[in-house]
C-alpha cells in the first residue's frame, strides 16, 4: 500500500492522518517483541571494525588451541537441558517479590516469575540458576541470577536486572546484572528459530575462565582480581576471522559461524573458555553443532569497537555509513545535516524542511523496503513507521 498526501485531512489547523497496514522494518524479535532497536550494540555488525591492539594477548590468554564449545543443544546433559532457557510472560502473570544478595546493584522489581518457570539447569540445579523473562505486553526483559523459590510465593536471587527493550539504557556503571559483565543475557543467546531462518542478526554471549579486573563498553561490571592487561576485560568483542572457510559445516553450524564473522561475540561472564551460549531446544541437531568444536581460539580475533560508542551510558551504536540511496524521483541520496545518524534531508538540498516530511510521508513503504532502518528510525524503537514522520514534523 502506498499512502499519499490525499489521505490527509486538515481540521482546525490540525493534521489528521488515517493509517492502515504500513510495513515495518524489524530488529531481532522474539514473540513479536524487538530485542532492542536495530542500532543497539548487540545488533550491529562488527565485521569491518579494526582488530584490537591486544588481540593476540587476549586470544592467547583464553587459549589459542582451546576449542569453541556450543553450550546449547537438544536433550539433556547430566539430567539438565543444554543451554539457558527463557520464559515468555505477559500481564496475566502476577509479579513476585524478590530478595537479593546484591540488592544495592539489583533492580528491586517485582519480577513476573511464572508458575514452574524454566530455570537454567532445571528446577533442582545448584548452578547459576538464571531465570530470563520476556514480558511481551511491557516489552521488557527481566533477568535473575541464582533464583530460588522461598515457598510463600516470593523468591530470593543473587542479583537481578530489568531492561526496557525499546530503549538503549545500560546499567549504572560498576553494577552487575544477572551476568558478571552487567549485560543483558537474552539478546546474546543463539536460538533455534533464528538459525532455522538462516541468519543470526546479533552478537553472541560467550565466557572465558580468566578475565581482567576491568570492563569496557558496553559492559558495566567485572568479576576478577587479575590486573594483567594480557587478559580480556568484560565486554570485549571477538569475531571469527573473515578468512575462515565455513563451507564444510552443517547447516546449523554454518549459520552460527557466519554470525560469528559478522556480529561476533561479547565476553559476558567467567566460565568455560570459548563457550558460546544458546537456548535449549529439541530441534537442535547435536551432531551438526558438534562441528563447532573443531574451531580453535586461533580462528578468532579481538575487535576494537570503541568507534561505535556514542555515549558510554547508552547501548546505541554509531552507524557511520548506513548506505542510503536516493528516493524515487530524487537525483541524490538523503543526507544527515546535523550529523546525528538520522537522515532527515530526504531531498538532499542540505537542510531539513517540510518538503522532506512530505517525501517521507509519500514514500514510507518504499523507505521501509529499501533504506537502512537506522537512518530513518528517528524515535529509535527498532522500526520505521508513521511515528517517525510525526517526530520529524515536530522538530521542524
Amino acid at each position: 500500500m502506498t499512502m499519499t498526501l490525499r489521505n490527509q485531512i486538515y481540521c482546525g489547523g490540525i493534521l489528521l492522518v488515517f493509517i492502515l497496514g504500513f510495513p515495518q522494518a524489524q530488529a531481532t524479535a522474539i514473540s513479536g517483541v524487538d530485542i532492542f532497536p536495530q542500532d543497539h550494540v548487540w545488533n550491529v555488525p562488527i565485521d569491518t571494525l579494526p582488530v584490537d591492539a591486544r588481540s593476540a594477548d587476549y586470544v592467547s590468554s583464553i587459549g589459542t588451541t582451546s576449542h569453541l564449545h556450543p553450550d546449547f543443544g537438544a536433550g539433556t546433559w547430566e539430567g539438565a537441558p543444554i543451554g539457558i532457557p527463557y520464559n515468555i510472560v505477559n500481564n496475566s502473570v502476577s509479579k513476585k517479590t524478590v530478595t537479593f544478595d546484591y540488592d544495592d546493584e539489583s533492580d528491586p522489581g517485582p519480577y513476573p516469575v511464572p508458575a514452574n518457570p524454566l530455570i537454567e539447569g532445571g528446577p533442582d540445579s545448584d548452578g547459576d540458576r538464571h531465570i530470563l523473562m520476556l514480558h511481551t505486553d511491557e516489552k521488557k526483559l527481566y533477568e535473575l541470577y541464582y533464583a530460588w523459590p522461598v515457598g510463600d510465593g516470593t523468591w530470593t536471587a543473587g542479583s537481578g536486572a530489568i531492561y526496557d527493550l525499546t530503549k538503549y539504557d545500560l546499567r549504572p556503571d560498576t553494577w552487575t546484572s544477572a551476568d558478571a559483565a552487567g549485560l543483558d543475557m537474552l539478546p546474546g543467546l543463539v536460538r533455534y528459530d533464528e538459525v532455522a531462518a538462516g541468519e543470526i542478526t546479533h552478537a553472541i554471549r560467550f565466557t572465558a575462565q580468566k578475565t581482567q579486573k576491568a570492563h569496557i563498553w558496553p559492559a558495566r561490571h567485572d568479576a576478577s582480581s587479575i590486573t594483567d592487561p594480557r587478559y580480556p576485560p568484560m565486554g570485549q568483542r571477538f569475531r571469527l576471522k573473515a578468512s575462515f572457510d565455513t563451507s564444510g559445516y552443517g547447516p546449523q553450524s554454518r549459520v552460527v559461524l557466519e554470525a560469528l564473522k559478522k556480529y561476533g561475540m561479547i565476553l559476558s561472564d567467567n566460565g568455560g573458555n570459548w563457550y558460546i551460549s544458546g537456548v535449549p531446544d529439541e530441534r537442535w541437531n547435536n551432531d551438526d553443532l558438534e562441528g563447532l568444536k573443531q574451531l580453535k581460539g586461533s580462528d578468532f580475533e579481538a575487535v576494537n569497537e570503541s568507534s561505535l560508542m556514542i555515549n558510554k551510558d547508552s547501548g546505541r551504536a554509531k552507524v557511520s555509513s548506513p548506505g542510503v540511496i536516493a528516493l524515487p524521483g530524487q537525483s541524490s541520496a538523503p543526507t544527515d545535516p546535523d550529523k546525528d545518524g538520522k537522515y532527515e534531508d530526504l531531498n538532499a538540498n542540505g537542510r531539513k524542511e517540510f518538503a522532506d516530511v512530505v517525501l517521507f510521508f509519500d514514500h514510507l513503504d518504499w523507505i521501509v523496503a529499501h533504506e537502512p532502518l537506522a537512518a530513518f528510525d528517528y524515535n529509535a524503537n527498532g522500526r520505521v513507521e508513521f511515528a517517525d514522520i510525526v517526530m520529524m514534523y515536530d522538530e521542524l
